[in-house]
């Protein structure tokens, strides 16, 4: 059975694993996120020390070049991470180790980690959505995850501002108050409530304002990718109460249009908590690696 590697590669710390999926995990170790050369050394210094691996599977923070004959491929390119501008992750990698990469953003990963092995599995078109620090999405369309002039940059969809929430200033230097991770993520959260989301009591008003300014989103997925499953993760879809209100946002805001057997049966097999958990990143790099083995 082939081996595999895995990248998580987020801006604050990076996870490395070894294994063949989920069940399968044989060593891992994550570190904070440094200087790209201290970083990816790390990354090395870890596979090294273990037995080797067929592949590498690298699900990365953006935003990223992934057109495979752009000059960059494979680098970070306008990140606002110091020290990251046009670092490139795929070339040291693949010098010192000397096998194929899969490279992709990290929640391309987590979709593909999704219809590997988790709530995605059967599925050729899903979404996964992560709302916590920021707001990202990666798609799975028609088996293949979605890439054209860039990535997906969903976090950064435009949606209309709630009328009961006129004056919040957002929370995005590029869009302000006028996209979802503008108004929706864990920072935007605290920015206009004064404390950080998992402070606040699963009764606050907080949440259901959130769930309608997920759904908003939700909405226009739905209407021009038309996923076959939505899959919500990320550290502000922990709080228990909030699932059920987007759901039920979503189901208000679709209002009957889409008349697709998935939704008519009802939100609760649609729009779902990743299966993976909180592996869906590394679990999913693993996909990545997977899939740069098979077509190498």
């Amino acid at each position: 059975m082939s081996l595999y590697g895995a990248i998580e590669a987020g801006g604050t710390k990076f996870v490395c694993a070894v294994g063949t999926g989920p069940e399968d995990l044989r060593a891992q170790a994550r570190f904070p996120t440094t200087t790209p050369k201290e970083t990816l050394g790390r990354c090395i210094d870890f596979f090294r020390a273990q037995p080797r691996i067929d592949a590498l599977g690298i699900g990365c923070f953006g935003p990223i070049e992934l057109r495979h004959g752009a000059r960059r491929y494979g680098h970070v390119t306008t990140t606002p991470k110091i020290g990251w501008g046009n670092a490139d992750v795929v070339g040291p990698l693949h010098q010192a180790l000397g096998v194929p990469v899969g490279f992709d953003t990290d929640v391309n990963g987590a979709v593909l980690g999704e219809a590997r092995w988790g709530a995605a599995q059967g599925l050729d078109t899903a979404i996964y959505i992560t709302i916590g620090t920021g707001i990202g999405g990666g798609a799975l369309i028609g088996g293949q995850l979605a890439h054209g002039l860039v990535h997906p940059e969903m976090g950064h969809l435009l949606v209309p501002r709630e009328a009961d929430d006129l004056d919040f200033a957002g929370d995005c230097p590029f869009h302000g108050a006028r996209c979802w991770e503008g108004m929706a993520s864990g920072p935007a959260l605290a920015r206009r409530w004064g404390q950080r989301g998992e402070t606040l009591p699963a009764d606050h008003p907080a949440w259901d304002l959130e769930a309608r300014y997920i759904a908003s989103g939700l909405t226009s997925l739905v209407l021009v990718l038309s996923p076959d499953r939505l899959i919500l993760g990320g550290g502000v879809m922990q709080v228990d109460a909030l699932l059920p209100l987007v759901r039920k946002h979503l189901t208000r805001s679709l209002a009957g249009y889409v008349q697709a057997d998935a939704l008519l049966k009802g939100m609760n097999d649609y729009v779902v908590p990743p299966l993976l958990g909180t592996q869906s990143g590394i679990v999913g790099a693993l996909a990545l690696a997977e899939r740069a083995a098979l077509v190498q």
